[in-house]
């Protein structure tokens, strides 16, 4: 059977700061955007020495890390920027579900990004975690990757309007650009469930319902990765409805956060339709092995149908009787095979007239 690429982790105290993720080959790096309305500058190799010189506050302040696996580098951004050990061990701990978590001044989300494999039925899985404060915005990825390219591409040239908004903006763009790769996941996942049934029409062998089964499990897991994360959105989305503003996330931007979160519905919404045609799939599948055993069964009882009554003949002048008068005639034998030839000729011929095959 087919595993997810992604690992549970080793299950740690709530406190332990240790990444238990997979990509620990990773070397951490840090990047920053300081950015307004009028120009934004990058630090591609950004170091902890300079936390105090680069960060503008009367700005909009990006800091992105690959990389979990300087343990050290991380307790010192989250000194620097007074984030408690709970937030970091979260971060650090790839075990967790998605969560959304409110402090005082800190807004902390983390999430699962799914992208399908290239060359099997897996599912890669990294974690990705964000910090939201006052003008400030911290992204952790377990490894260098391209989901939020265009984005800095957008911040680099003006494009849109993320560079007239305020961090919280950009936390909407930077979730977003990860729930695209969930569609990205659905869709292939749903290619090859369209592929597996049509070859289950054709032939259904018993390697199909072990693919079945492994598409199931990655619909499965792709749904426990949005549930938590609806459940998130959601809980912003009644902030709104509330008429509530901490200071973080602005009013007006609100409202790009509740198109996410009715993302997530018509996720869920597409991988239960999935489910469906998967178990569709399967019922077929039963269905055809059924039918191919009917038949077969059905051919075994027409040939012993045939063979009863020759069994028969045969054992009757199989007995050792004297007086049996067959026994005397000299074509006897011909005569005992050549009814056992009609026979069988009339057996078929009545088989096949009532459509027995």
């Amino acid at each position: 059977m087919r595993k997810i690429k992604y690992k549970k982790g080793r299950k740690l105290q709530h406190i332990t700061l240790e990444y238990t993720g997979t990509h620990k080959d990773h070397e951490t790096e840090m990047q920053l955007f300081v950015y307004n309305d009028a120009d934004v500058v990058e630090y591609d190799k950004f170091t902890v020495l300079a936390l105090n010189s680069c960060f503008d506050y009367t700005k909009n302040n990006w800091l992105n890390i690959h990389g979990l696996n300087d343990i050290n580098l991380i307790k010192t951004i989250g000194s620097h920027f007074k984030l408690d050990d709970f937030l970091l061990a979260d971060i650090l701990n790839t075990t967790k579900r998605t969560k959304l978590e409110e402090q005082q001044d800190v807004l902390f989300f983390n999430i699962k990004s799914l992208l399908p494999s290239e060359y099997s039925d897996n599912i890669s899985v990294e974690q990705l975690s964000f910090i939201l404060k006052d003008g400030i915005l911290i992204s952790f990825q377990e490894k260098r990757s391209d989901f939020f390219t265009h984005i800095r591409e957008r911040l680099r040239t003006h494009a849109g309007i993320v560079r007239t908004k305020k961090v919280d903006y950009l936390l909407y763009l930077l979730l977003d650009a990860v729930m695209e790769n969930f569609y990205i996941t659905l869709e292939d996942e749903e290619d090859k469930i369209e592929d597996l049934i049509n070859l289950t029409k054709k032939d259904a062998k018993p390697v199909i319902l072990e693919k079945i089964e492994n598409h199931r499990d990655n619909l499965n897991f792709l749904k426990r990765s949005i549930v938590p994360l609806r459940d998130s959105l959601y809980y912003l989305k009644t902030k709104k409805d509330d008429d509530e503003d901490n200071g973080l996330i602005q009013k007006e931007t609100f409202n790009f956060f509740i198109r996410l979160h009715q993302k997530s519905l018509e996720l869920l919404d597409q991988i239960e339709s999935d489910m469906s045609a998967l178990e569709s799939a399967s019922n077929f599948y039963f269905s055809e092995q059924s039918r191919k055993m009917n038949e077969i069964m059905k051919t075994l009882t027409i040939i012993s149908a045939i063979f009863i009554p020759l069994t028969f003949i045969v054992g009757v002048y199989g007995m050792n009787f004297e007086n049996m008068p067959e026994l005397k005639m000299q074509n006897g034998y011909f005569v005992v095979m050549g009814v056992m030839f009609l026979l069988v000729i009339a057996l078929i011929i009545y088989f096949k007239k009532r459509r027995w095959f």
